[in-house]
């Protein structure tokens, strides 16, 4: 399980799991919209979801872009949670910049103390550079090279509602891809 983080020596009031899709296929003729994910998707996703569970991380609520790879991702990882989990479509987090995401997050339910997003890169990577510029050094330099398929990054913030949320305010406390797990 994670360590608690403190702010100041609070506990972090939210927590965001930015989770990117899991791998996707390119099936000839089908849009990006469409995309299916691929075995390795498949496989990687419902991991995903176990480590979440795990490691104490359950979301109170869900954001999943509108896309059939984020839709299958979040299919294949809600089961593996430890408890139920409400979620929401978001169109506008698809291929996203960071300031959409943002926005999206910035409109989730108030109660929520751990929020999970499930979108895309390259707009998770630049997301999670803007909010968590500190943070565990390895997860920092890991997060910096590359974002792939699967990889979740945990951002502790100490900030009473989603609303409050803003560049610079969080601290990276871990960034996990499949490859990673045991």
């Amino acid at each position: 399980m994670l360590p608690a983080f403190s702010f100041e020596g609070e506990i972090p009031v939210k927590r965001l799991l930015l989770l990117r899709h899991a791998k996707s296929a390119w099936p000839e003729g089908v849009e990006d919209h469409a995309r299916p994910l691929a075995d390795r998707g498949r496989r990687d996703a419902p991991r995903m979801g176990a480590y979440i569970a795990s490691e104490g991380l359950d979301p109170d609520f869900a954001l999943v872009s509108s896309a059939r790879r984020t839709q299958e991702t979040w299919a294949l990882v809600s089961p593996a949670l430890a408890k139920p989990c409400p979620s929401r479509t978001v169109a506008s987090i698809y291929e996203a910049e960071p300031a959409a995401i943002l926005a999206a997050i910035r409109q989730a339910p108030a109660e929520s103390e751990t929020l999970l997003v499930i979108g895309h890169n390259p707009g998770f990577e630049d997301l999670a550079a803007l909010l968590a510029p500190q943070g565990e050094a390895t997860a920092l330099a890991r997060l910096r090279i590359k974002f792939p398929t699967a990889g979740l990054a945990v951002i502790a913030f100490d900030i009473e509602t989603w609303t409050d949320i803003a560049p610079g305010a969080g601290r990276l406390e871990s960034f996990v891809t499949p490859r990673t797990l045991p």
